[in-house]
């Protein structure tokens, strides 16, 4: 444990009661469930921090879904003493799923939002050539437009504007970018490509894909051996909306998590 760091951490809802660990996707942030939590779960005590690298949450190394464990594992033993509700997007789902497979005492149950892990190497390798090559905007208005154009349109226009408010920050001369730390956030779409692992047998466990990602981040090979190994204890949906699930439908979303709380 001693390469854990103390994660910032959002909480909202109630302070005591049943927990919801939630994880946000790769350079996000906690803050970015607050909509979901204040509008359609005011009752959930919801735990939701910045991952490392992320938000405000220290960028050192280790970059990797072990460190990352240890990290979540250190927020939990803290906030609370009963195993909990994870629910993660994308990355984090992916994280949540780690989490599971290595501290299954933890974790009572797993939401599975759009999860990406186990992609192909050479998909990350060029989503992060993209990233170095342009890691920042000339300008808020370019920040929007980049989020609009990448799965953000679907998404309540007042909730983008939140986002750009916490999530922005001034970079070299004069130009803004996401409050991350780069290093940590190639290294980890390095981690995607990492083989999958899979949750504990007889886990509760549901599993949303976004049927408008293409190509798709939830990949075959994971959704088949998912299935076959979680077994009647999986729930799958599919969503008809783009990646940002709990954003574009925090409805049905919240539903889902109430569905195993």
């Amino acid at each position: 444990m001693g390469r854990v760091v103390e994660l910032h951490t959002h909480r909202f809802g109630p302070s005591t009661g049943p927990a919801v660990l939630a994880l946000h996707g790769l350079t996000g942030h906690g803050r970015r469930w607050q909509a979901l939590a204040c509008d359609h779960l005011p009752d959930v005590r919801v735990i939701a921090p910045d991952l490392r690298g992320h938000g405000r949450s220290p960028g050192v190394p280790p970059w990797d879904f072990e460190t990352l464990v240890d990290d979540l594992a250190a927020v939990l033993e803290r906030e609370t003493s009963e195993p909990v509700v994870v629910v993660g997007h994308s990355f984090g789902a992916a994280t949540a799923v780690h989490l599971a497979h290595r501290r299954p005492e933890l974790v009572r149950a797993l939401v599975l939002l759009d999860p990406a892990i186990g992609l192909e190497p050479e998909r990350m390798l060029q989503i992060a050539n993209a990233m170095l090559a342009a890691p920042d905007y000339a300008s808020v208005e370019q920040a929007r437009s980049d989020k609009l154009e990448t799965s953000w349109a679907e998404v309540d226009p007042a909730i983008l504007e939140a986002e750009l408010a916490e999530h922005l920050v001034p970079t070299a001369n004069g130009r803004v970018g996401w409050r991350m730390t780069l290093p940590a956030i190639i290294a980890f779409w390095g981690e995607i490509a990492r083989e999958f692992v899979l949750p504990p047998r007889e886990l509760p466990t549901v599993m949303v894909q976004a049927m408008k990602v293409d190509p798709p981040l939830v990949s075959p090979a994971f959704r088949a051996a998912l299935t076959a190994h979680v077994g009647e204890h999986l729930t799958l949906r599919e969503f008809d909306c783009d990646h940002m699930v709990a954003q574009s439908r925090p409805a049905e979303t919240a539903a889902l998590i109430r569905s195993v709380l």
